[in-house]
């Protein structure tokens, strides 16, 4: 028997170093480590954190520097020179009492320069500021013209706010701030004109000053203070800040070309000669370009347009013209065309070959066994009601918009009183006008009615408050007809189980506009592709260039209070289809907003006239399993709604607003403000209304057949219980209804029934005296 010996265990076993490695060379060492290098802990104490942290915050530190040293460099490169693009400044008076020439004048005698144009009552006054090695324009606005300061602002680098320091600003002046802010306002600079000592003491301006500041803060707080040009330090350093500073960046004009037109002139053949530098982004001859009031023209060509230079070699040395070049031409394969909206095919339709029995049915109805023939070159007659007591010839003034849809909307307006009867006070006219579907026109059109129906409408008008409050109190909730049966009254309207998740078929019953309208494969690419290509041709920003544009009216080129800038538009931009916008009410504004009410909007360099329609917005901005959405039949405060109207393409996060005409052209009420969203064609606005009925008191005003159609939709109450109509109940509209648990004798039992509604056709707005031009035909 072999006894076991005794032995610790090897962990406790004490191992000692084979060598002393302290007098290895280092060589030895690299043989050793084969190229590998040891990384210390940073949590060793033999490492010092505090030390390498501070270099690391240095390097960051100067790395950010060196960056926005760069790009201010890149920014502010265009204006270097007194040859270079000059700065843009656009001066804005608040108040009836300022005088702008003399503002402008105070910056030219701090420095001793001249102001060109001023005396001259030109649009765009010039002058160089050879002490900052720069040049500047002004524009100058008229006092109380917002349309004017909203196109000089447009186009600026600077804004100029002149405050009064003896009378306070008008409320227009503030919605003028507050249109500018929806626009987006660019590096705007407060000073008040010169003053002498009578119109304001030395004591009481820095009060005054004061007070403009905290004004003036509330719409840009980037403000620090207001110049004071009686002052030559105030109107030099209120110059060093135009003249020296980096205008910020407007971010909707990021990429896009624009050219302040320096000089307008017109040639034969109806082309128009705008000279001017091209600024923001890249110009091409192959895209249109957008003439505010006027709309969208095709250019032939661009042409350099140097300025003299003059020979400094010699003393006294004359100016010296240089030759221009054509810089770029328009190529027709690659070129843009004037096509805005498509070509409405009516055989692509839907259609139905009629049947046996319905033609058998359809012919006795005449009354002479056969269908009579339509007049040439026209349809058959159509009834329309008219006044009672009027001539055919006074009725063929009339516009009859007489669609389906907008009298479901004047029904429900007028709860259901209307039925299939005329009124007394009406009439049966045959018209033999061509009934034009799909060719709606916004035209307005004289009515001479009588004092009752102007009383009515007077009436109804007032009464748009109540019904904004009976929205509120109960949404889409309507009484039914108790003339005309409610199979027939409600026939476009559908019944979902779940308006999210219930399918509808977007391209379904689509009214004649969506013809002739576009529509994007992938939006989002196309974007992405057309700004890469964007990149790489065109001129560049900061040449001075002639514009040939081709088919501009006469009226563009006279002389306005406006200055005259030219915008450049990308790729497809010129064709229409339905935009959304997501918009929030302004606070300020006052009254009901109501859908379809006639509007403004402006968004980029575009202003249009539109009667939109108002969806709720999802929050963040999701379609849903069937991209349906509820329609809103008022514009309320504190809530983000969707505006949809068909209008031409935009890309990029462009701002918008929607303003609403008053009693003077030059007041314009400030409605809402907000932001592009996308051109979704396949957004389903969903109209929806409420029937509701009591479930012991049922009123009658179904019918049998009433409760046979809707018996498939569901039953809701307001306490949260669903059902379904289960069996009708004699003639005179009582159903039995089966729900999921007990009704209380208070509750109110509701159907909602939807249909889809579109908005309508829009058009360009234009100042007074100005003609929209061609902007919006089409051109083969």
């Amino acid at each position: 028997m072999v006894v076991e010996a005794h032995h610790h265990r090897s962990t406790l076993k004490q191992k000692n170093k084979p060598f002393k490695s302290h007098h290895v060379t280092k060589s030895a060492l690299k043989d050793i480590a084969k190229g590998r290098t040891a990384r210390q802990s940073t949590k060793s104490p033999a490492v010092s954190t505090v030390a390498q942290a501070r270099l690391n915050r240095r390097n960051t530190q100067k790395q950010a520097q060196a960056t926005k040293r760069a790009s201010l460099v890149a920014a502010t490169r265009i204006f270097n020179g007194t040859d270079g693009a000059p700065r843009i400044v656009a001066i804005i008076p608040l108040s009836e009492d300022i005088d702008t020439r003399a503002c402008i004048q105070a910056l030219g005698k701090c420095v001793d320069e001249e102001i060109y144009g001023i005396n001259e009552n030109k649009s765009i006054w010039a002058m160089k500021a050879s002490r900052f090695k720069t040049s500047l324009q002004f524009l100058p606005v008229p006092f109380a013209h917002p349309f004017a300061a909203l196109d000089a602002a447009r186009a600026a680098d600077y804004t100029l706010l002149l405050l009064s320091p003896t009378i306070e600003v008008t409320p227009a002046g503030d919605t003028l701030l507050r249109m500018l802010q929806a626009q987006g306002l660019p590096t705007a600079i407060a000073a008040i004109p010169p003053t002498t000592i009578e119109n304001l003491d030395a004591k009481a301006r820095p009060a005054v000053l004061k007070s403009l500041l905290s004004f003036i803060q509330y719409f840009d707080p980037a403000q620090r203070r207001v110049f004071d040009l009686s002052a030559p330090a105030d109107s030099l350093n209120t110059l060093r800040a135009l003249a020296e500073g980096c205008p910020g960046e407007v971010k909707w004009r990021a990429g896009r070309p624009w050219v302040v037109g320096e000089s307008v002139e017109r040639e034969e053949g109806g082309v128009l000669k705008v000279t001017g530098v091209v600024r923001g982004g890249r110009l091409s001859p192959d895209r249109l370009v957008h003439i505010p009031n006027y709309g969208d023209y095709l250019v032939s060509k661009i042409m350099s347009a140097p300025l003299p230079r003059t020979n400094h070699a010699r003393p006294g040395g004359m100016d010296v013209e240089a030759e221009p070049v054509l810089l770029a031409e328009r190529v027709p394969t690659s070129a843009d065309s004037l096509v805005s909206t498509n070509v409405a095919d009516d055989m692509a339709n839907e259609q139905t070959w009629p049947t046996e029995e319905e033609m058998a049915g359809a012919l006795p109805s005449t009354g002479e066994g056969e269908v009579p023939d339509a007049k040439k070159g026209t349809t058959p007659k159509r009834i329309r009601r008219i006044p009672k007591g009027m001539t055919e010839y006074q009725a063929s003034w009339i516009v009859d918009e007489s669609e389906d849809e907008n009298q479901d909307e004047e029904r429900e307006e007028q709860d259901g009183q209307e039925g299939g009867q005329m009124d007394e006070d009406e009439e049966m006219v045959f018209d033999d006008a061509l009934d034009m579907e799909g060719e709606r026109k916004s035209v307005v059109a004289f009515q001479e009615l009588n004092m009752e129906e102007e009383q009515k409408q007077l009436i109804s008008w007032r009464e748009r408050a109540q019904e904004e409050q009976d929205a509120q109190a109960f949404p889409d909730e309507i009484d039914t007809p108790q003339d005309i049966p409610a199979r027939t009254r409600f026939a476009r309207f559908r019944g979902l189980r779940s308006l999210r998740t219930s399918p509808w078929d977007p391209y379904e019953n689509l009214p004649g506009e969506y013809a002739r309208i576009f529509e994007f494969e992938d939006f989002k690419r196309t974007e992405r592709d057309l700004w890469r290509e964007l990149e790489d041709n065109g001129i560049q920003p900061g040449t001075r260039v002639t514009i040939f544009i081709e088919g501009v009216p006469h009226e563009a080129s006279v002389p306005s209070e406006s200055p005259f800038v030219l915008y450049g538009l990308l790729k497809h931009e010129h064709k229409k289809t339905v935009l959304h916008f997501t918009v929030q009410r302004n606070t300020e504004c006052e009254g009901s907003v109501r859908s379809k009410d006639p509007l403004i909007l402006c968004y980029g360099p575009r202003r249009l006239r539109v009667n939109p329609v108002y969806s709720q917005h999802t929050r963040g901005g999701g379609k849903g399993a069937n991209n349906v959405h509820k329609f809103e039949r008022f514009l309320w405060h504190g809530t983000t709604t969707v505006v949809s109207v068909y209008a031409p393409i935009t890309f990029g996060k462009q701002p918008c607003m929607l303003l609403r005409e008053t009693k003077n052209p030059q007041t314009p009420e400030l409605v809402a403000m907000g932001t592009f969203m996308n051109p979704d064609t396949t957004r389903i606005i969903a109209k929806r209304i409420i029937l509701t009925g009591h479930p012991f008191k049922v009123h009658k005003k179904n019918r049998y057949d009433d409760i046979q159609y809707f018996k498939p939709i569901q039953l809701f109450t307001k306490h949260g219980r669903t059902g379904h109509i289960r069996e009708s109940l004699g003639t005179h509209g009582y159903f039995k209804a089966h729900f999921d648990g007990p009704v209380n004798q208070m509750d109110t039992v509701c159907m909602s029934l939807y249909k889809r509604v579109y908005p309508r056709w829009s058009e360009n707005w234009t100042t007074l005296g100005a003609s929209s031009g061609r902007g919006d035909e089409m051109e083969e």
